[in-house]
């Protein structure tokens, strides 16, 4: 998953890179810590004055998802898939948690016997937890709009395109409301992303690029399921960071 040591992997594999070209990320996460996703964003944009590509060829979710909305346009294929972007405490989700504590209070004011069905439950909560998931749900919101705003739509919101702000909500309310999404594992696929409002391009318009892009995943695959390498972030010209079981990196 994303967590602090990415940044080390990327400032290892752009180094060197003619940053003015823009950087294209295949993309393939299941997500990780917010905090480290946005320091990871927020020192490509500034690495790459913005001008960044998501390409997915199979899965960007929750962290991942963030990263792709932080870059103008999303690559993504038929079997490719974003996630909902919602904070998850501990493993679980933020927004469910403080549902979930409000119910209680209101079922237990209601109906004194619900005390002790609820009781484990709120006793299993740790001091500062609600508090705690009542700041992440609106970082995560914030993040998405203001990265949305910043690259994908940022022509468009400064002309005050009505349509684009329009969009940006959309897209927000499909990545970031449980009500919507249902669960944080839901796999949003590429017809319902654009729909939603994101600006994506499917890769199976280019026959070439698809195979590339799918060839690279493909190769990669075996190295994850194989060897003890549980990450890899690599440039193109064969720099490649690499987190493993035993915890110290490989270039």
């Amino acid at each position: 998953s994303i967590n602090d040591d990415d940044k080390n992997g990327f400032m290892s594999a752009v180094h060197g890179l003619n940053a003015s070209k823009g950087l294209d990320i295949i993309l393939h996460t299941p997500g990780g810590d917010i905090a480290s996703t946005e320091s990871l964003i927020d020192y490509l944009n500034l690495k790459f004055d913005g001008n960044m590509r998501a390409i997915i060829p199979q899965l960007a979710m929750s962290g991942g998802t963030i990263i792709a909305c932080a870059c103008k346009e999303i690559l993504t294929g038929k079997q490719s898939s974003l996630g909902p972007t919602d904070p998850q405490i501990n493993g679980l989700s933020a927004s469910g948690i403080v549902s979930e504590f409000y119910n209680a209070g209101k079922e237990t004011r209601e109906d004194k016997s619900k005390i002790s069905i609820w009781d484990p439950v709120i006793s299993s909560y740790y001091p500062s937890l609600i508090e705690s998931c009542k700041k992440a749900i609106p970082w995560s919101r914030e993040l998405a709009e203001d990265y949305l705003s910043g690259s994908m739509f940022k022509g468009e919101l400064r002309q005050n395109n009505r349509n684009a702000k329009q969009q940006t909500e959309n897209i927000i309310r499909l990545s970031t409301n449980q009500d919507v999404t249902k669960s944080h594992a839901r796999h949003i696929p590429t017809p319902v992303c654009k729909d939603g409002g994101l600006k994506i391009t499917e890769i199976e318009e280019d026959q070439e690029s698809q195979d590339i892009v799918l060839s690279i995943r493909h190769a990669s695959a075996p190295t994850i399921k194989n060897t003890p390498a549980i990450k890899i972030t690599e440039d193109q010209n064969g720099k490649a960071y690499i987190s493993s079981y035993f915890g110290v990196p490989k270039h």
